[in-house]
């Protein structure tokens, strides 16, 4: 994110939830923000800025599952890592439909303070390695279309125009037009020497 660290949401209706969670997440020195119910959790990651989000299941209105579905919906929002939380225990019909959201882990409460730091280091770790393999993509995909671009201006045929080798301290090698021989001379050189 420009200008600073991305932030972790944390959202959820009760203050001593949101307190706990500040709490366990301390120790990690992550800038977090706080929302109260589904629709203040939407403005936040709508403003952008969110590296993060741990969400509570069961809030009034606008549920944490439906926040996840909203956010699945909106490119801006979709690669948003969501962990969500829950105070009913196992219950594999949630599991099954927060995992086919494509939420990234769902955590039962009371939450332990060690293993929700280890998740919320990993999946930041995750996003910011994926966000760097994107950024490294749309780099090659410039360069690809700036090297399309010289060999359509040249008007030559694929495979003449020299490319640069991919570790920069090589130096660019000549095209195949520059690989003349200096031994080599047309024959009516060789023809004027021979009648000399």
């Amino acid at each position: 994110m420009p200008g600073g660290e991305e932030r972790v949401l944390l959202v959820d209706d009760h203050e001593d939830n949101l307190f706990a969670l500040e709490s366990a997440l301390a120790p990690l020195g992550l800038p977090l923000e706080r929302a109260t119910s589904g629709n203040d959790a939407l403005k936040a990651v709508l403003r952008g800025g969110i590296g993060l989000v741990l969400l509570d299941v069961v809030m009034p209105q606008v549920s944490g599952l439906d926040v996840v579905r909203y956010m699945q919906r909106v490119e801006q929002t979709q690669h948003i890592p969501v962990i969500l939380l829950t105070g009913f225990g196992r219950d594999s019909e949630l599991a099954r439909v927060a995992y086919r959201l494509g939420v990234a882990d769902l955590v039962m409460k009371p939450v332990d303070p060690w293993s929700l730091r280890m998740k919320v280091r990993y999946l930041l770790a995750q996003r910011r390695r994926m966000q760097a393999l994107d950024i490294q993509v749309r780099l090659q995909d410039v360069e690809l279309r700036s090297l399309r671009a010289q060999l359509e201006a040249t008007g030559s045929p694929h495979g003449t125009v020299p490319l640069p080798h991919p570790d920069v301290r090589v130096p660019m090698q000549p095209g195949p037009a520059d690989h003349r021989c200096e031994d080599h001379k047309p024959e009516s050189e060789f023809a004027e020497e021979g009648e000399g």
